[in-house]
């Protein structure tokens, strides 16, 4: 196909609401179902910008638009309503960060797409709160954020200080969650309170490399690098009180931490495996995607099996991963007051997941179907009374923790947590802005203490049947940017964010 101008481009473009437009067939090749993506008008400029550089560019060099992005998956085989995009959607590989994807169980030609789960496999975000309060932190912030670096390895190739054997490794990837508490790095209720019990059952170790399991077992209980990070924040704003008391939020100014990471080096071994073995299987049965990025097999098939059986060990790992930093910081906050974490009522408030593919029931023109949802920098959203959410938040809806970013690069619902900031004494539903996203409420706003790097707020929100409808119970996860890391090392100087973080 030749490439149109930008003027035809919009052409396929119509909107729906204020937030949402909807990419219409035929705006890329063999398109099955329609696209949408959801923004405000700082990132409808932002992708429409994006889409008009693509048009007058001569080389294809890079990740494509996401809007092209978004369509290309609209075109893979078995997917159902339609492809969708969460307002932190920006260019990734195959899908763009933010596009969330469902594909028919019950038919034989559906596929599974690692491009549609990501590299850093069950990358997600947890909170846990104390009953401590600013004031209690106060004169010893610099104290406790050292300890906590002291605790929990950071960095690109950090290794963790969990003892970790071979056949430990193997247990927590089949395990999960269920292997944290055995050893003693876990307290029961954190399992209640973590999407799939912190353990994907279908995990088999057996599938997953040599070379994935030796670059995991050195990284239990480790940060990471990017734009992961564990803050100790304090909550500045409560919108639902009711729903706060529930998670255990009493009050403003109560000290929480949050913690975003995922499976490291082990979950990037087993998406880079499962591309070379799928671009294999897409010769082999004659699949036909518009982006190779897109590589995918039937989820019947024995590739497909075979990766989201590598797929689970991989979000089991990162459950496992958390759970150990939610141990070590445990420690370090024990310490650093002299008494026990449970003194401190560091409870797990939730932990949701924004890499990954799932199997949920949903409806489908009038008709309940099996999907295999993927969510790329996406998080799942239930509403209230669904049978997946503990039975603490039967009543609110499911915990959706919208995690901050990198201040001015990052690519949020509002230009980023940052822009959230004014809000933080306004209206009820602090991240909607007047209704711009589906399928949320919020009922705090919080913002870094003594460990914060950028200088932004965090929300936790809950799920509604809006959002159930409209994106399959899903939103997105706050952790975009509107700049790739290289743009921004080269807009940004380090001076520059720690001038900007003075005046916060």
């Amino acid at each position: 196909m030749s490439r149109r101008s930008y003027a035809e481009e919009c052409g396929f473009i119509s909107r729906v609401s204020e937030c949402e437009f909807r990419i219409n067939t035929g705006f890329v090749e063999h398109m099955r179902v329609p696209g949408s993506f959801y923004v405000n008008k700082h990132l409808e400029q932002l992708m429409f910008e994006e889409l008009e550089v693509y048009t007058k560019r001569g080389d294809t060099g890079g990740f494509l638009p996401a809007m092209k992005q978004i369509a290309n998956v609209a075109g893979l085989p078995g997917i159902v309503k339609k492809s969708i995009a969460l307002p932190d959607v920006h260019s990734g590989y195959g899908f763009a960060i933010g596009n969330v994807a469902a594909f028919d169980m019950d038919d034989p030609t559906a596929v599974v797409s690692p491009g549609g789960v990501g590299f850093d496999i069950n990358c997600g975000v947890r909170l846990v709160r104390t009953n401590l309060v600013e004031k209690d932190i106060q004169d010893v912030k610099e104290q406790l954020a050292q300890s906590l670096f002291d605790h929990i390895p950071v960095g690109v190739g950090s290794q963790g200080i969990i003892p970790t054997s071979t056949d430990a490794l193997e247990a927590a990837l089949e395990m999960g969650m269920d292997w944290s508490l055995r050893e003693g790095y876990a307290w029961a209720e954190d399992k209640e309170h973590c999407e799939e019990y912190g353990r994907m059952l279908t995990a088999n170790p057996n599938k997953v490399s040599a070379r994935a399991k030796k670059r995991g077992l050195p990284q239990m209980g480790t940060l990471g690098a990017g734009n992961h990070y564990a803050e100790i924040q304090v909550v500045d704003e409560i919108y639902d009180k009711s729903a706060a008391g529930k998670m255990g939020i009493e009050q403003k100014g109560q000290v929480c931490i949050m913690i975003h990471s995922g499976s490291r080096g082990f979950g990037h071994q087993v998406a880079t495996d499962a591309l070379t073995a799928m671009e294999r299987a897409m010769a082999r049965d004659g699949i036909v995607t518009n982006d190779r990025q897109l590589a995918c097999a039937r989820i019947q098939s024995e590739e497909g099996q075979d990766y989201l059986a590598g797929m689970a060990c991989a979000a089991n790992y990162a459950w496992v991963n958390r759970s150990s930093m939610t141990f070590l910081t445990r420690q370090a906050f024990g310490k650093m007051f002299n008494c026990t974490p449970d003194d401190l009522d560091m409870q797990v408030i939730y932990d949701v997941s924004h890499n990954i593919a799932k199997v949920e029931e949903h409806m489908v023109d009038g008709r309940q179907k099996r999907l295999l949802v993927h969510r790329k920098g996406a998080t799942r959203a239930f509403p209230p009374h669904h049978p997946l959410i503990p039975v603490d938040y039967q009543f609110t809806g499911q915990p959706a923790l919208r995690g901050r970013s990198f201040g001015s690069t990052c690519r949020d619902a509002a230009h980023g947590p940052a822009a959230f900031t004014p809000y933080a004494t306004g209206p009820a539903r602090p991240v909607l802005i007047g209704g711009r996203e589906p399928g949320l409420s919020g009922w705090g706003a919080l913002r870094p203490g003594a460990g914060g790097t950028a200088g932004v707020h965090s929300y936790v929100l809950t799920g509604t049947d809006k959002g159930m409808e409209e994106t399959f119970g899903s939103t997105c996860h706050g952790a975009g940017r509107a700049r790739s890391r290289n743009n921004s090392r080269n807009k940004i100087d380090y001076e520059q964010v720690l001038d900007s973080l003075k005046t916060k």
